[in-house]
């Protein structure tokens, strides 16, 4: 039931951030342009997970056909892929807002928005298909018993009786050009960003500029810490349910907390959600 109510508040959220971005006109700007597709690619790889773990708890007999494992490790790789390049362009924008303020205008278009985003969706599905063909090539000759709730890299690699130097590669390579590369990124995004509000002379500007920054940086900081705290432990017996705990974390609570934080954090949205309300009661009336 825990389980079912998380999912269903991470279908309800992110359906409803999508919702207000598109039928608030306040928030036409390339940040809430964004968020929408971050509500997009949460709600995808919650679905790819969730269901299935929940069918689990409910059965005795827990199976998955290879096929299956398969699809659900393509979409779910590639979905946290898109999601970490996703968060990357969001901390640009961000940039890019407070630090040259001037110019946003002209540089965040909406034909860039739109590369930006086809490009994010395309290098997450493509490295998601290296990733998944290095995983999937090796010999599984011991047990079929996954220990684990879906299928990922470190329980598949444990059930493997071949060679695994080259999937660990392609692993290593990947999380370090996803992970490595893209909080690299919004650190320097934000260390300028942070230069640029401690500049400002009004107090309440420094507000305004950091409350726009603080939901997006919740969000990084969160997605961030669950990977982390996931694949960095030692892959050891001990260690195994820690690794489905954290697992759990950024698998399926995170994409919930998303639209939640923006929600409670962010004044716009906030404004445009009590707006909406106000105009459905009164319409009703």
């Amino acid at each position: 039931m825990l389980f079912l109510f998380v999912y269903m508040v991470t279908i309800c959220g992110n359906s409803g951030m999508m919702t207000i971005v598109f039928i608030s006109s306040s928030l036409h700007t390339p940040m809430y342009y964004f968020l929408s597709y971050l509500s997009v690619v949460d709600l995808f790889y919650s679905s790819v997970i969730a269901p299935k773990m929940l069918s689990d708890l409910l059965s005795d007999k827990k199976l998955i056909t290879f096929v299956g494992c398969v699809l659900q490790f393509y979409f779910f790789s590639s979905m946290i892929g898109t999601e970490l390049l996703v968060l990357t362009i969001m901390a640009y924008d961000r940039y890019v807002a407070i630090c040259r303020p001037l110019h946003y205008i002209l540089i965040m278009t909406k034909k860039k928005c739109l590369r930006l985003v086809l490009v994010t969706f395309s290098m997450g599905f493509l490295h998601s298909i290296a990733q998944t063909i290095s995983l999937f090539s090796l010999d599984f000759c011991q047990s079929n018993l996954i220990d684990h709730f879906y299928c990922d890299i470190p329980p598949l690699v444990r059930l493997s009786c071949s060679e695994i130097r080259t999937c660990t590669i392609v692993t290593l390579f990947f999380v370090c050009l996803f992970t490595i590369g893209s909080m690299t990124t919004i650190l320097v995004s934000y260390t300028l960003i942070i230069s640029s509000i401690l500049r400002i002379n009004s107090a309440a500007g420094r507000r305004k500029a950091f409350s726009t920054c603080s939901s997006h940086l919740t969000c990084a900081t969160i997605f961030y810490g669950t990977i982390y705290l996931n694949y960095l432990p030692p892959s050891s017996s001990s260690h195994r349910k820690q690794e489905k705990v954290f697992s759990v974390l950024y698998a399926v609570v995170t994409p919930m907390l998303n639209p939640l934080i923006y929600s409670l954090r962010n004044q716009e949205v906030k404004k445009a959600i009590i707006q909406q309300v106000q105009k459905g009661h009164n319409e009703h009336r």
